[in-house]
């Protein structure tokens, strides 16, 4: 293939570890464009141009949305652009104007903010009647409290504009919600400015939680990777661990395909690739939030090595207007776990087991070298240290070989002083 043929832009590429396997799907189908904060390194062989942009974080982005236009337009002079894409949460809006401006395929400017935007989600799916928690957007605590009472406790305080469990709390009583409301106030002011306004106080619901990373062409809403999610301990939401099976009944449930559905209409998502989280609860599949971009944590990847459906080749196709393969070629079962340390520590050496140690196990990676301070919530959220990867025939067989192999993982560390000053950001 050759940029004759068209590109597809990518903006932004993640950490080598959690993204390679998306940029390999991702140029099966047409060649890549990267734009991105840096001159590519491992990204290179994957790639047919780059161009950078300097410091792409969210508020540079969106301070700075006609710089990445800019960047665009100087592509497209020299080939044509077929799609753009992105699978960062922080750049799914300044993405979609992107592709708005330069008028090709790709999340729409008022899906990708309707999705972005915690608040602004809630309010479109509770016009539509869609299933979702009680909820209220405050700004301060009194008004929390108030809302609290209102909804009835337990609640889940979260900031309106952060991802990955930042800053989400669960409240039993009045004195839980001061506390997780001073969490979420934390996570907001380390977050982008323009989702500063306000702070969501919502029912928590019962049930176990899923997440259900969908293809979305030409407005037709289809799943292709199913996850059961794994909780740490509360009154936070840390994602501790994900199982993707191919054989899960869940995957074909009508209800939950139709829920799904509905809300991406709702939202105005037309084309692209999104990740939603679900509550299965004594009154039926509850939407959690609706992301415009692939899950992390590995979880298409899990998908991928379950199911076969390759999730880069998939935003491939979307972004270039093809059809995507959604055909599953696998009936496997994978499955992460990520470990944390016991207390705030500082790291001195972290081993892990050889993959070929541990039956099925696939990945063993260290994930903090020496050094490296990790604080456990409220101070930071996701301060893992290690992480292990299974692939069985079966659930039980994947569950074992997480288990074995974290047990097998090591943590040499010293306790950090609680007293010691903290200043760093809540991830």
């Amino acid at each position: 293939m050759s940029k004759d043929d068209g590109v597809v832009l990518l903006i932004g590429s993640g950490w080598r570890p959690y993204r390679e396997y998306l940029l390999q799907g991702l140029a099966q189908h047409l060649p890549l464009w990267l734009i991105d904060e840096r001159p590519p390194t491992w990204q290179r062989r994957y790639l047919i141009g780059s161009s950078v942009v300097g410091a792409l974080d969210e508020q540079r982005a969106v301070a700075d949305r006609n710089g990445l236009i800019e960047a665009a337009l100087e592509v497209a002079k020299d080939c044509k652009v077929a799609g753009v894409l992105t699978y960062d949460e922080l750049l799914v809006t300044a993405t979609a104007h992107v592709a708005e401006r330069l008028g090709v395929r790709g999340l729409s400017v008022r899906g990708a903010e309707n999705c972005r935007d915690k608040a602004r989600s809630r309010a479109e799916l509770s016009r539509a009647g869609i299933a979702q928690p009680r909820y209220a957007v405050v700004h301060d605590l009194e008004a929390a409290l108030e809302a609290g009472a209102r909804i009835g406790y337990p609640v889940v305080s979260k900031p309106r504009g952060m991802g990955a469990s930042v800053g989400v709390a669960r409240a039993d009583d009045p004195a839980g919600l001061k506390a997780a409301f001073e969490v979420a106030e934390r996570a907001r002011r380390a977050g982008p400015p323009v989702y500063e306004d306000g702070v969501l106080i919502e029912e928590m619901v019962d049930g176990p939680e899923i997440s259900i990373d969908g293809a979305v062409f030409g407005g037709e809403y289809r799943p292709f990777c199913l996850a059961r999610k794994h909780l740490g301990a509360p009154p936070y939401f840390e994602e501790v661990g994900h199982l993707v099976d191919a054989a899960d009944p869940l995957a074909a449930d009508p209800e939950l395909q139709e829920l799904l559905a509905r809300a991406h209409r709702t939202l105005g998502v037309h084309d692209g690739i999104t990740h939603t989280e679900i509550r299965l609860t004594s009154r039926g599949p509850v939407i959690i939030e609706v992301n415009a971009r692939l899950g992390g944590d590995l979880i298409p990847y899990l998908g991928k090595l379950a199911t076969g459906v390759d999730p880069g080749l998939l935003a491939a196709q979307i972004a270039a207007g093809a059809p995507p393969s959604l055909e599953a070629t696998s009936r496997r079962c994978a499955g992460i776990r990520f470990l944390y340390p016991p207390q705030d520590c500082r790291v001195l050496e972290v081993s892990v087991p050889d993959p070929a140690s541990v039956p099925n196990l696939v990945q063993a990676h260290a994930m903090a070298g020496p050094g490296t301070e990790l604080r456990l919530p409220p101070s930071t959220h996701l301060c893992r240290h290690a992480y292990v990867l299974a692939v069985a025939p079966s659930r039980g067989e994947c569950e074992a070989a997480l288990d074995q192999a974290a047990a097998l993982v090591e943590l040499r560390y010293e306790p950090l002083d609680q007293d010691e000053p903290f200043q760093g950001r809540p991830w």
